[in-house]
C-alpha cells in the first residue's frame, strides 16, 4: 500500500512540474486605429457638389491626403501625411458651382516647399491630382476618393513580400459602405507605381477589376492576404488603416 501512495506523489509530483513548467502564449492584441475617424467628416450638403471631404492615399514613399474644399466654412485646404511628416497646405482658388474645380495647394513638408494640384468634377466625381511638386518624390502616386455625410473613406497602408524575390509598398483608400477600393503598389528603390481598383464583397474581400482575383481581405482595421500572382509567385500583402 505504501509503494503504490508513493508512486501516486511521485506521479503527481511530475504532473504539477511539467504543467509549471508549460510556457505562457500571449495572443498579439487586434489592432484597431484609435487616431482615426469613425464616421465622416463630410457634411450632408456637399454630397453631390464638388465641395466638401476627399480622401485618399499616396505611394512613393506612403502618406495619406485629405483635402478639405469648403466642407463647413470657407477655406480650402489640404493635409499631407508622408513619411510620417504631416503638412497643411493652401489653395487660393475659389469654387465655383457647377464648374470643375482646379486648384494648386502650396505648403511647406519637411521645411521645403511644395505643391498638389487637385481637379474635381462639379458633382464630385473623378477626385484626381494632375500635378505635384515634393521634393525627393517625383514618382508619386495619388488614389482619391471623396467621402459622403453617409459613406466614411478609410485609409490604409502597408506592404508586399514577394518569392520573387520583391518588397514594396501597398496602399488603399476603401469605403465599406460603397463596397469600393482604390489603391497602387510600388517596389522599394523602384518608379514604377502599378494602380489598381475594384470592389469589396460579402465576404470583405478586395476584389481587383482587372482580373477578379482578391487582393486583400478586410479584418477590422487589418489588410491581410496571401495569393499566387501571373508569374507564379507568391504575395503576402499586411496592411493597417492609419487614416
Amino acid at each position: 500500500m505504501k509503494k503504490i501512495t508513493s508512486a501516486m506523489l511521485i506521479l503527481a509530483f511530475v504532473t504539477i512540474t511539467i504543467s509549471g513548467c508549460k510556457k505562457k502564449t500571449t495572443e498579439e492584441p487586434v489592432y484597431t486605429c484609435t487616431t482615426c475617424k469613425t464616421t465622416p467628416d463630410a457634411v450632408a450638403a456637399n454630397d453631390a457638389s464638388n465641395k466638401g471631404v476627399y480622401k485618399g492615399v499616396i505611394i512613393g514613399s506612403s502618406g495619406t491626403i485629405k483635402f478639405d474644399l469648403s466642407n463647413t466654412g470657407t477655406t480650402i485646404t489640404a493635409t499631407m501625411v508622408l513619411d510620417g511628416i504631416t503638412a497643411t497646405l493652401t489653395s487660393t482658388v475659389a469654387i465655383v458651382a457647377g464648374t470643375t474645380y482646379v486648384g494648386a495647394f502650396t505648403g511647406t513638408w519637411n521645411g521645403q516647399p511644395v505643391s498638389v494640384t487637385f481637379s474635381v468634377n462639379p458633382t464630385g466625381q473623378n477626385p484626381v491630382v494632375t500635378a505635384f511638386n515634393i521634393p525627393g518624390h517625383a514618382t508619386s502616386s495619388f488614389n482619391i476618393i471623396k467621402e459622403t455625410s453617409n459613406q466614411l473613406i478609410e485609409c490604409f497602408e502597408g506592404t508586399y513580400d514577394s518569392t520573387r524575390p520583391e518588397k514594396g509598398t501597398f496602399n488603399i483608400v476603401l469605403s465599406r459602405g460603397l463596397k469600393i477600393f482604390s489603391g497602387s503598389a510600388k517596389k522599394d528603390q523602384g518608379t514604377t507605381v502599378n494602380s489598381f481598383k475594384g470592389s469589396i464583397n460579402s465576404a470583405n474581400k478586395l476584389i481587383d477589376a482587372s482580373d477578379g482575383k482578391t487582393l486583400a481581405t478586410l479584418t477590422g482595421d487589418v489588410l491581410a492576404e496571401v495569393f499566387v500572382d501571373g508569374n507564379n509567385a507568391t504575395i503576402t500583402i499586411k496592411g493597417k488603416r492609419t487614416f
